[in-house]
């Protein structure tokens, strides 16, 4: 009867068993970190008579972390760039057009709202997702001069958005730049061929 018992017991904790039990805590574990972040929805650029113009959205999912820091009345700085490049196959490859976005989002305990800020400009927001919402699209952003670019050369795009933790006050950049939570970051390359 005790064998048994023995054998039971041996089936329930075997070695598939313990499989089983970790690649359930793997999948636990990547589902929640895939809740925090950014991830890119979409990215184009096209042509216009100015120029190339991007378009582009992101979700932004805050790590508690950053959360926090906001709560707190630290305030969050945000980046995006975009740097365009027209292939030579005869030297490195011919800078066309930069361009850099960024934006201080900050929370105002006295009137419970977020506040953007873009260059001179300010808005108010009642709540993070909607401020969140506003830094985290662009259209018709100009990204190249239409005097630098020929209609019939082919082009490519480096867009990068990040959380830009240089802006951060000094005492809490120390060690930063090692924690999983403080690295908000999406890069992709998009190619723009002739018409």
């Amino acid at each position: 009867m005790t064998l048994t018992r023995r054998w039971k017991v041996r089936a329930l904790f075997g070695p598939a068993a313990w499989r089983g039990l970790l690649l359930a805590w793997c999948l636990v574990a990547v589902a929640g970190a895939r809740g925090q972040g950014a991830d890119l929805l979409e990215l184009d650029v096209r042509r216009t008579e100015s120029g190339l113009v991007l378009d582009y959205a992101v979700r932004l999912q805050l790590p508690r972390a950053v959360d926090e820091a906001l709560q707190r009345g630290v305030p969050i700085y945000f980046e995006a760039q975009a740097t365009t490049y027209r292939p030579r196959w005869y030297w490195r490859d011919e800078r066309v057009g930069r361009a850099t976005r960024a934006w201080r989002l900050s929370y105002q305990p006295l009137t419970s709202g977020w506040r953007v800020s873009q260059g001179g400009l300010h808005q108010t927001y009642a709540t993070l997702a909607e401020a969140l919402s506003a830094i985290s699209r662009g259209t018709g952003w100009p990204i190249a001069d239409g005097a630098r670019v020929e209609p019939d050369e082919a082009y490519y795009t480096d867009f990068s958005y990040r959380l830009d933790t240089s802006q951060l006050p000094r005492p809490m950049q120390i060690g930063i730049g090692s924690l999983a939570d403080w690295t908000l970051q999406v890069e992709r390359t998009v190619r723009l061929d002739p018409p």
